[in-house]
């Protein structure tokens, strides 16, 4: 028989160091990546189409993905992240109302009023203000107004009902912000939110008295409804029903009309379709012309709201002799 000649490490030679995980060298494995070719134990590998890859390697390959984009430019949202903020936004306003009733008044959307030393509005024709007295409002400067007051809603001094004001506004937030969120993106869809909030305060502020204060999201959701409609045509895909819907906020705003904002309502609900309009119709060849045009579109609707408010606050000056 012949003799067996396997090799045998001599004396004092090392064993070969067992192959551990590239990012935990006291876990052994014997699994390599079939990119960069490194050991990976169970929880630094995933599983790829041929074998295994390190998470690395994974994180590299994803940065190379093009992020999924909608129709209208935006990147698709799984989650509706934006949808969520603005309603705690809307709910930590609402809770600030509770704690401290004055906040209302101090961010409301209201033109131009006078609060007296006790905390109530006035009346002023005079051509100075009484000692104690402060005029209030979008035309004295207090521009903020037009987007603070959309984030404001009627506190439970206002009667039993007044509850249901926030309860409606974010069940309705919720119902299709999500939706509009997706097609759009979080940064358009922001734009849109925040663009009908504006165009609601202004046609308050254009049809209302001077001194007729308002709150509360409608004019937003309003503005969501609207572009809903219009981007639903677009896709000819229509989850929610936009024509529907859109005839319910109609008939609502009418119905409403004795008790609520109804000029909120429908600035709210012309800027969403004009807004809506612009992401929905601006040539899609190109993403970079695309998301120029629906810049320019929705920059120019602010600029000439802007105008609006301004022309609207030199009438309401020139006939208050007091006015800043």
């Amino acid at each position: 028989m012949d003799a067996d000649h396997t090799a045998d490490p001599g004396p004092g030679t090392e064993p070969p160091a067992p192959a551990v995980c590239f990012r935990h060298p006291d876990r052994e494995s014997y699994v390599r990546c079939a990119r960069c070719d490194r050991y990976a134990c169970p929880e630094c590998r995933r599983e790829a189409s041929v074998g295994y890859q390190c998470v690395e390697c994974v994180r590299e390959g994803n940065a190379g993905v093009r992020q999924a984009r909608s129709v209208f430019g935006g990147p698709t949202a799984v989650t509706p992240v934006a949808t969520v903020v603005l309603m705690a936004v809307n709910l930590i306003a609402y809770v600030i109302e509770l704690v401290r009733p004055a906040f209302v008044d101090s961010f409301e959307m209201v033109g131009q009023t006078v609060i007296g030393p006790d905390g109530g509005h006035y009346l002023v024709h005079s051509t100075a203000l009484p000692p104690g007295f402060d005029g209030v409002g979008v035309a004295q400067g207090e521009w903020y107004r037009l987007i603070t007051g959309a984030f404001l809603h009627l506190p439970l001094t206002g009667g039993p009902t007044a509850i249901l004001h926030i309860l409606f506004n974010m069940y309705w937030l919720w119902i299709l912000g999500r939706v509009v969120e997706q097609q759009l993106g979080a940064v358009r869809y922001l734009a849109l939110y925040l663009a009908s909030a504006l165009g609601g305060s202004v046609a308050v502020y254009l049809l209302n008295s001077p001194g007729q204060s308002a709150v509360g999201a409608s004019g937003a959701i309003f503005g969501l409804a609207g572009a809903y409609f219009v981007l639903s045509r677009r896709l000819h895909h229509d989850p929610l029903g936009g024509k529907q819907l859109l005839i319910t906020f109609v008939i609502w705003m009418v119905i409403s009309a004795g008790f609520t904002s109804w000029q909120g309502h429908l600035g709210g609900l012309l800027t969403g379709l004009a807004v809506g309009s612009v992401f929905a119709y601006a040539p899609r060849r190109r993403r970079d012309v695309q998301g120029a045009v629906q810049a320019v579109g929705v920059v120019a609707l602010v600029g000439l709201l802007i105008v609006l408010v301004a022309v609207r606050t030199a009438d309401i000056t020139a006939s208050m002799p007091w006015s800043a």
